[in-house]
């Protein structure tokens, strides 16, 4: 049998790269919606200012994060002890009643606070077992050597459908209401349905043999001792955690840029139409010679594009600032993606996937907490330019303390069994 020399030669890679455009396109679309929704419900139904209302964004964050950070270890667990592609489509079930449920309450007008923060909390629940899940099935069905391009189109897949899924939920929900959270709830239907249709993948056996508490001390202890891992994780986590803006886009879509729900769908898709741009061109001529010291610089342009959207007021500009943040961040998440999943064992891949994906989650949600309290004490254009600031201090910091980042060249495996931590495997 001739050996595939694209990942889209590979039938059950066509079906997770589909189910995986379908639920971005769904959740990113839910997201925007929910945010601008409860930035409006505080303002005109609570009649709080701008500084509380931008606070209750920073704790629409915080709810999404708690489950998170509670679950990660089971999702990491579960990703290697069951089926993955079954763990992915029941979290994917999980998100269609959600989307079900805010679609009824926004057409009956039942929207409040307390329900938007339980359904957010519901939706970081289902997305704690999507991720590892999902991104642990890829190595399985890809041979090695295809793994950085099939990583690259993978980021195609969420770039492009959080390129669509904003900008459609903002233009529909300035048609009707709830049609955005109809629309989502299809298309997660369909990317249930494409996870289901994949080959069954039996856990590991090895996976099997530890008692599930051991299992998630070894994942932690995994990325603990492997520097590496621990830098390539734990920079996303405290940069991101400080350069993101994305939280306070409804600030500038409603009060400061004054462009409405159709406006903060375009500024939501905008960074993810440069990261679409970038990983379209890395499917085609993949990264290949020094990609940690590419990684870091991408992290640093990643805050002065943050600094320079915070200044911003004509509306143009800032959408451009936002896209170019949005192609370095896809930089550092391609380089960071392809270095964590080729350097680590198939027997401990959902664990670490899980680790790697609780700080990504909390670089996202608790910085969108960092951002409303930002916000409240030195209002949203101080808190993002404070954030990009935050961002680049953090790369330097970490180009020091971690110096196996930068001396990374390629993105050849190498790692160390997880039963022998001294015997290197390549």
């Amino acid at each position: 049998m001739t050996e595939p020399t694209s990942p889209l030669q590979i039938a059950d890679y066509r079906k997770i790269w589909f189910a995986r455009f379908c639920s971005v396109f769904a959740t990113t679309g839910m997201v925007v919606i929910i945010g601008y929704q409860l930035y409006d419900v505080a303002r005109s139904q609570y009649g709080m200012s701008i500084a509380a209302a931008s606070f209750q964004l920073g704790l629409l964050g915080l709810v999404q994060f708690v489950p998170l950070a509670l679950l990660t270890p089971l999702a990491g667990v579960a990703a290697d002890r069951f089926d993955r592609r079954l763990v992915g489509a029941i979290a994917v079930a999980l998100d269609l009643a959600i989307a079900i449920a805010l679609a009824l309450a926004t057409h009956f007008g039942k929207v409040t606070l307390p329900l938007l923060f339980l359904l957010a909390a519901l939706h970081g629940s289902a997305r704690v077992f999507v991720g590892p899940s999902v991104a642990s099935i890829v190595p399985n069905i890809v041979p090695a050597a295809l793994m950085p391009r099939a990583i690259a189109m993978s980021s195609i897949a969420w770039q492009t459908a959080s390129v669509g899924g904003p900008a459609a939920a903002g233009l529909l929900f300035a048609q009707a209401r709830d049609l955005p959270y109809w629309v989502s709830a299809v298309l997660l239907v369909l990317s249930g349905v494409s996870l289901l249709s994949i080959r069954r993948l039996p856990p590991s056996p090895a996976a099997l043999e530890v008692h599930p508490f051991r299992q998630v001390a070894d994942g932690f202890r995994y990325v603990w001792n492997e520097r590496f891992l621990l830098g390539c994780v734990t920079l996303d986590l405290f940069a991101v955690l400080l350069g993101g803006a994305t939280a306070l886009l409804p600030v500038f879509a409603r009060d400061i840029l004054h462009v409405g729900s159709e406006g903060l769908g375009l500024m939501r898709a905008s960074p993810a139409v440069g990261a679409a741009v970038v990983a379209a061109w890395l499917s085609w001529r993949p990264l290949a010679r020094d990609v940690g010291a590419k990684m870091l610089w991408a992290v640093v342009a990643f805050g002065a594009f943050t600094i320079a959207f915070g200044l911003s007021r004509e509306f143009a500009m800032s959408l451009g600032f936002l896209a170019l943040l949005g192609a370095a961040d896809m930089i550092s998440v391609y380089v960071r993606s392809s270095l964590v999943q080729l350097h680590t064992p198939d027997e401990v891949r959902g664990r670490v996937s899980s680790i790697s994906g609780l700080a990504i989650s909390a670089s996202n949600e608790l910085g969108e907490m960092q951002s409303g309290v930002a916000a409240a004490l030195l209002g949203a254009t101080g808190a993002v330019v404070f954030g990009g600031v935050g961002a680049i201090v953090v790369t330097a910091i970490w180009a020091v303390a971690f110096p196996e980042l930068r001396r990374a060249k390629t993105f050849a495996p190498q790692y160390r069994s997880l039963d022998s931590p001294k015997e290197q495997t390549t």
